[in-house]
């Protein structure tokens, strides 16, 4: 039975759950765990404890913990008081919060 939920679509990185690899999620990815390779999502959610390393492209971006490398967004980017962004940055809309943390390039498209 064929499961069109709207939750249906999104990817969980549970807290203590390692990934290496390739993933592309069609909706919302959620990372709470450690991520590292390529991540392609529409929606791309990194709890305080979530760690994302390698080639991630997604539209909207919301960061709680870490993001790491080659990073693209299509639409907005938001780095929270507790979130850290390092590496090479491609934005169209990016918003830092108080304590939120970049370092690297950015440009904007």
């Amino acid at each position: 039975m064929a499961d069109n939920s709207p939750t249906s679509n999104n990817l969980v990185i549970g807290d203590g759950v390692t990934f290496k690899g390739s993933i592309s999620a069609p909706g919302k990815a959620i990372i709470n765990g450690v991520v590292s390779g390529e991540l392609i999502a529409d929606d791309l959610l990194i709890g305080q404890k979530g760690k994302v390393s390698g080639i991630v492209r997604a539209r909207e971006m919301d960061v709680h913990g870490e993001l790491n490398e080659d990073i693209s967004c299509r639409s907005h980017l938001l780095i929270h008081s507790t979130g850290k962004v390092t590496g090479k940055l491609e934005y169209h809309e990016i918003e830092i919060e108080r304590g939120g943390k970049f370092k690297g390039t950015m440009s904007q498209k």
